[in-house]
């Protein structure tokens, strides 16, 4: 009898929510951690140092837009006693944040971060977080994005953001020209097939600065050895919406 030819299985890739719905349940490419991030932490202690108890305090208000499994505005409330929202795309990562979160004033809602939010106030937050979650975002849903963020936060309140950075990335290079996207600076994501958007630092400044004010700026290193890439680079914005 003839054998068969011998098929590769083709693992078909997973778009979006169900790609976070996986990691968050049976994970694979991402290490997820339940551990706040150390760049938050550092935020906050340099919020600390310039603002005293301002915006860190029992009754400040936070809103995470792509919170994942909690772990930021957990840390948050353990130490601070804030309250606060988070939204991510992923209902996995939603049901592990709310379980995680019974003993402290946080709610969480699954859905996306495009869009409008209308369950938030004019000028109800203290701090809004973006870290990792808007380059996914098309340019129009980042710039609506941004206008909701000013719209929630409180005079002087901060925007605390984290994303990946083109300048010196050798990743970035590769990807923007094997599988650009149709957006400029956006390539198609290698893993989930989605489009992801990368800033250079300067029109990430443009992207802020005419509505919020940059008060500092970190970037990762290069990761690079011998001429070949190795982590990505990221940056790491405070910015604080003006007091009048």
């Amino acid at each position: 009898m003839a054998k068969r030819p011998f098929k590769r299985k083709i693992k078909r890739k997973r778009h979006g929510a169900s790609f976070w719905d996986h990691e968050y349940t049976e994970g694979g490419h991402l290490k997820l951690s339940d551990e706040a991030a150390e760049d938050l932490k550092k935020f906050c202690r340099w919020l600390a140092r310039e603002h005293g108890t301002e915006h860190l305090h029992p009754g400040a208000f936070v809103a995470d837009f792509g919170c994942g499994n909690g772990r930021n505005l957990i840390y948050l409330a353990e130490q601070f006693g804030v309250a606060g929202v988070g939204y991510d795309v992923s209902s996995a990562a939603i049901k592990i944040a709310r379980t995680a979160s019974k003993d402290f004033k946080l709610t969480y809602e699954a859905r996306s971060i495009a869009g409008t939010f209308p369950n938030l106030p004019d000028a109800s937050c203290d701090i809004v977080l973006d870290m990792m979650t808007s380059h996914f975002l098309s340019a129009k849903e980042r710039d609506q994005l941004r206008s909701e963020m000013l719209r929630v936060l409180k005079p002087g309140g901060y925007l605390f953001m984290k994303t990946h950075l083109a300048d010196g990335d050798l990743h970035t290079k590769r990807l923007l020209e094997e599988v650009p996207a149709k957006e400029a600076n956006t390539y198609i994501h290698p893993v989930m097939g989605v489009p992801e958007h990368v800033y250079f630092e300067a029109d990430l400044r443009d992207f802020l600065e005419p509505e919020f004010t940059i008060k500092k700026i970190y970037r990762s290193h290069k990761h690079v050895s011998r001429g070949r890439a190795r982590k990505r680079r990221t940056i790491t914005l405070y910015a604080q919406k003006p007091e009048w």
